[in-house]
């Protein structure tokens, strides 16, 4: 069989091209989460201040893959991969997963996008396979991944970058900004997205914390925006 061979820092991947495409798919921004609606607080910052042109945005997000909820999601995408044969042990990763979210309408936004993806993924083999607990997005895209022979790796990276660039399009709506600056804030976060992978290699539940306080405020701000374009 025919198979795609991916190199980073060292480690050799080996990726079947059909279940590539798979990942592809399903991280695209046309697979229907409703990723679109939300901006994971960004909103706020931009009507605050905090975020007014690509180099803020850039920061922005670095920060929140760094040391905010991009970096969570990656190890909690890792022990769902891990766990994918066992419901009960999905049940509890799910269960920490939610109350992770540091506000109503992130929590509401990770557990809508997973119920989303649950249910448009049933094609390949969906949904997911926990109880009847609800699970954040990034732990539903780990346990489809396993079933389809997907690398905990290559899925974190997808994840990441799909992470970055829902966030970057929601900037270039909220800012404005150009969607040229947008790929080059996109550019900029490779090593970011890169740095959170191979960081969250070898950690566990046990490792999950957050230290992104503006962002927390943002999003519980964000509740009572007068205007609001987004759901978060």
């Amino acid at each position: 069989m025919i198979t795609g061979i991916i190199v980073i820092t060292g480690i050799i991947m080996i990726i079947e091209p059909r279940a590539f495409l798979h990942l592809l798919t399903w991280l695209s921004p046309a697979f229907p989460t409703g990723a679109f609606a939300y901006s994971h607080g960004l909103e706020w910052a931009v009507a605050a201040g905090d975020v007014g042109d690509g180099e803020s945005l850039r920061a922005w997000l670095a920060t929140l893959l760094g040391d905010g909820s991009g970096r969570n999601d990656a190890i909690l995408l890792r022990a769902a991969h891990r766990a994918s044969a066992a419901p009960a042990r999905l049940d509890e990763i799910a269960a920490i997963g939610a109350a992770l979210a540091p506000a109503a309408e992130r929590r509401a936004e990770t557990l809508a996008q997973g119920a989303a993806f649950a249910k448009a993924a049933v094609p390949w083999g969906g949904p997911w396979g926990g109880g009847s607990v609800a699970a954040p997005l990034p732990i539903v895209l780990g346990v489809l991944a396993a079933r389809h022979g997907i690398g905990e790796e290559v899925a974190v990276i997808g994840y990441l970058h799909a992470f970055a660039a829902n966030l970057i399009s929601a900037g270039v709506r909220l800012i404005p900004l150009g969607q040229s600056a947008g790929l080059v804030v996109l550019a900029a976060l490779e090593a970011d997205i890169l740095a959170i992978a191979a960081e969250s290699r070898g950690q566990d539940l046990d490792d999950l914390g957050a230290a992104c306080f503006r962002a927390d405020i943002a999003a519980m701000r964000h509740e009572t925006q007068y205007t609001r374009l987004f759901r978060s």
